[in-house]
């Protein structure tokens, strides 16, 4: 028993000997790249909005991005292919599920140090160079500075074709290490700075434009940072924030955002390949699921369920239905880091702004009853209506019809 006792003391000692080394000794921070990398970063913003001091509305704002390190160039910078989309759910539009917004591509080079390389082609990502770390050993409580931007995009308030660069100074801080409660150890950094800008800042070739349309004529703001850094991957775990930004319009009005963000940072696993397709399609056939099928597209692994059977021109679904929808649960399980994408469709029936409406709706109650169903959270799921737009049927014939009623999955890769 002494021995055992021992052992343990021994044991629980060199432990607590190792963590009090990793927090007091200095390191030395970089950003990993390797070919072939994918990760997912899910920022989500909870945003107060005042109009001249009054209160307008408030909301939550999705950015949904997806990455691909497509090469290591020969000075060690990563190379990375980037899908940016944007949902905003202002005041609980529709019942707090977010649709799928507009996607921004860009492609752009970042160092080890985390200094950005980007043509002004691309307007995402908005904040640039952050972090950013010295090339050296840092300790616990030092502190340094490095300079970013934020690039705008204001082609359709002041018709500008590139993106317009806000320079500010971060000042940075390590706060020293904290466990999270898998027990992995992440190195903690604050991270402030404050931007000004008017539209006298604009480039010359600019300022010849009508300010009679009401155009931002002066904005102010900061972002507080709390930044929690993997080692071992060499890249951002998770991020807090909280900022502020007053917009001075050039008709007199004050626009005021406040609120604050969290991020984090996952790894995804690529599904749409043919092994996986095999593999669902082989779960398909044990769980005696009827007409879904299973094809790789452009954003992953799609489960087509055709002839979806709702209450007639309704978004409410059938018992049948919801047994099928339990079952395909336990494929999408088996991708717990992927989010969702619900797509509904329609056959060619009623006007198109109707059509429109019904696949919407129809989308959002497949995706409410996976999320009831703790399939995914709010957060991980996407609904987009395309009515009667990809058909797969014959409208003209009633089998092709019942093939364009359908509600797609897909298993997102990007």
């Amino acid at each position: 028993m002494k021995k055992l006792f021992l052992t343990f003391f021994a044991a629980a000692f060199f432990s607590s000997a190792i963590f009090f080394a990793q927090t007091n000794s200095p390191q030395k921070f970089e950003f990993k790249y390797k070919k072939g990398d994918s990760y997912r970063i899910l920022s989500t913003v909870l945003e107060d909005v005042y109009v001249n001091n009054a209160f307008n509305h408030n909301a939550e704002i999705l950015n949904r991005i997806s990455v691909q390190v497509t090469d290591v160039d020969k000075n060690g910078d990563g190379i990375h292919e980037a899908n940016f989309m944007t949902s905003e759910n202002s005041t609980g539009a529709n019942g707090g599920i977010f649709s799928y917004g507009e996607d921004y591509k860009s492609v752009f080079a970042r160092d080890s140090f985390g200094k950005y390389k980007i043509g002004d082609e691309y307007f995402m990502p908005v904040v640039r160079d952050v972090p950013i770390f010295p090339d050296k050993k840092i300790s616990v409580g030092e502190k340094w500075s490095a300079e970013g931007h934020e690039a705008h995009d204001l082609r359709r308030t002041f018709g500008i074709a590139t993106p317009f660069k806000i320079p500010f100074t971060a000042e940075y801080e390590y706060l020293g290490i904290e466990k999270n409660s898998e027990g992995k150890i992440l190195h903690k950094f604050s991270c402030k700075y404050e931007m000004e800008y008017s539209s006298q800042d604009l480039p010359a070739e600019y300022l010849n434009l009508d300010f009679s349309v009401e155009v931002p004529a002066r904005t102010i703001g900061f972002s507080n940072q709390t930044i929690f850094w993997d080692s071992e991957k060499g890249y951002i775990d998770h991020y807090n924030e909280d900022f502020k930004i007053v917009i001075q319009s050039s008709h007199g009005n004050v626009f005021l955002f406040q609120g604050t963000a969290h991020a984090e940072v996952k790894d995804f696993v690529r599904t749409s390949n043919e092994q996986n397709i095999n593999s669902v399609l082989e779960k398909i056939e044990d769980l005696g699921i009827s007409n879904v099928s299973v094809s790789a597209t452009e954003k992953g692994l799609t489960l087509s369920i055709e002839n979806i059977q709702f209450m007639p021109d309704s978004d409410i679904l059938l018992e049948s239905e919801k047994i099928k929808l339990r079952k395909i649960a336990q494929i999408l399980n088996a991708y717990p880091e992927n989010d969702l994408l619900i797509s509904g469709h329609t056959a060619l029936r009623g006007s198109k702004k109707a059509q429109m409406e019904l696949s919407e709706l129809r989308a959002r109650a497949v995706a409410d009853y996976l999320i009831k169903n703790k399939v995914r959270d709010k957060y991980h799921i996407f609904t987009k209506g395309l009515g009667a737009s990809v058909p797969i049927g014959d409208n003209n014939t009633e089998s092709g019809r019942a093939k364009n009623r359908r509600v797609e999955i897909t298993i997102m890769d990007k």
